[in-house]
């Protein structure tokens, strides 16, 4: 048999194991792990380089419509290429629902928006806003089933949140169904008193973006959606974790056998909230919900991530550009912050801070990498194993790595569509030098060969075993 690619001499990293084996490739899924496999079309030299599945970004905004003549800076184009060129093979970004709007609605304004763009393969998660009778019984359950099998809630912004009693009915469905549910947990009343108070005290800079939004708010939002969950008895993912505080809970909630899952993203690993009190309006560039902590929680955030806290690391990728009256400018140089967007780029950066900071300087190991970025994510969000790891019959995603590469992190050197990054002059060390996608390369060496439209979209399986509404299991009458 002839192969169509083997990658050779390859050090491979699973989320179970490092080894070191040939990889075959045939019709864009690897068909074999061995030594000295036989002949193929095509070889490929890994020696001296880890060669670990792609990663899978599962929390990123591309292309998602916002209010109040506010864009997105990357669409489904853009976003992928940036992605690849970080060592992501999947993206799975946000089908959001408008208030006063379908879910279907939004599924199929997303697929008109992917259309013929991605270079790398995506999946949808849902946006549940508006948790009306209908969505509930009809349009949610009948979305699930076809493939789009988890949905974000928020417990803060004005046009998204939702209050307890829905948040509960939302849940129920997914129990019910067998879907996850991601929760932004932040306290919103909270946040709207402290807000008002700093406004009154004429601090708007960007700064006070970070004493609106305490650590308090974020362990309170975080302790009511893990009772929530425990009173519905279905599991939940809470989304970009931030605070030692926020981290305590849900170590006390998985002490006690409850299903909560967490991710976290770089910005709180590498960034504070000083970052935020940059000169002038640079400040903004850093504002992010929850914001950046402290060097306490940037601890507990590591701990987390090595001792299994933490399921998933994504970026929460938001991409609003600086200099940019639809961005973070939206109402001028020097607006509140209040007025400025939420979110901060990071696609394309996630897998290197994370390599460098973590696998490089010995805080995580590197199956532990393979398990956050990739594997973790494949089988919450029911991709595995197709996706996530490098086993016969899984597609041949795969990024093959220069752990020993020295970079210094600049927009210039990035392939997003925003104007800033809030990385810049950060030096890590591990990038990707070779990122496959089914089999075919997609980047190699920073320079991308792969078209447009060639990524493919994923049906998701239900990651959850579903159950019957609480209180209607058989025999609980």
């Amino acid at each position: 048999m002839v192969f169509d690619t083997v990658i050779r001499n390859a050090t491979v990293g699973t989320a179970a194991d490092v080894f070191a084996a040939d990889i075959a490739i045939s019709g864009g899924v690897i068909t074999a792990l061995g030594r000295s496999l036989g002949p193929a079309r095509r070889d490929i030299d890994a020696a001296g380089r880890y060669v670990l599945p792609g990663g899978i970004d599962t929390h990123c905004h591309l292309d998602q419509p916002m209010r109040g003549g506010v864009t997105l800076a990357d669409d489904f184009l853009s976003g992928c290429i940036s992605a690849a060129h970080g060592g992501t093979t999947t993206v799975v970004p946000f089908a959001c629902q408008l208030q006063g709007q379908s879910v279907r609605a939004a599924v199929e304004d997303y697929h008109r928006r992917a259309k013929d763009k991605p270079v790398i393969d995506y999946a949808f998660h849902l946006i549940i806003s508006d948790p009306t009778e209908r969505v509930l019984r009809d349009e949610l359950p009948a979305l699930i089933r076809e493939g789009y099998t988890s949905f974000k809630i928020y417990m803060t912004y004005e046009t998204l949140r939702l209050s307890d009693r829905q948040i509960i009915a939302v849940l129920a469905v997914a129990r019910g169904e067998g879907a996850l549910v991601m929760v932004h947990a932040e306290n919103a009343d909270c946040i709207t008193w402290l807000t008002e108070e700093l406004e009154k005290a004429g601090r708007t800079a960007p700064y006070y973006h970070a004493a609106s939004r305490p650590l308090a708010v974020e362990r309170e939002g975080t302790h009511r959606a893990i009772t929530m969950s425990e009173i519905v008895d279905v599991p939940i993912l809470l989304v970009h974790v931030s605070g030692a505080e926020a981290v305590e809970q849900i170590r006390w909630a998985q002490g006690r056998g409850l299903r909560i899952f967490a991710e976290t993203c770089p910005q709180y690993l590498v960034l504070t909230a000083e970052h935020l009190d940059a000169p002038g309006f640079e400040g903004a560039k850093f504002i992010c919900s929850p914001p950046p902590r402290d060097a306490a929680s940037q601890e507990a955030v590591w701990n987390g991530l090595a001792t299994g806290v933490f399921a998933t690391f994504s970026s929460d990728h938001a991409p609003f550009r600086f200099d940019d009256p639809a961005g973070k400018k939206r109402h001028g140089d020097g607006a509140p912050f209040t007025k400025v967007p939420n979110g901060v780029p990071g696609l394309e950066t996630r897998l290197p801070i994370l390599f460098s900071e973590g696998v490089n300087k010995g805080r995580i190991d590197l199956a532990t990498f393979v398990a956050l970025t990739a594997t973790n994510p494949a089988k919450l969000y029911g991709l595995y194993p197709r996706k996530g790891t490098l086993a016969v019959g899984s597609d041949a995603d795969l990024v093959i790595w220069d752990s020993d590469r020295d970079v210094t992190i600049t927009n210039d050197l990035l392939h997003h569509n925003c104007d800033y990054t809030p990385y810049e002059g950060m030096r890590v060390r591990g990038w990707p030098a070779l990122v496959l996608s089914r089999g075919e390369v997609v980047v190699d060496e920073g320079k991308l060969t792969a078209e447009p439209g060639q990524g493919h979209f994923l049906k998701c399986e239900r990651p959850v075993p579903a159950k019957p509404p609480k209180g209607m299991e058989p025999g609980s009458e």
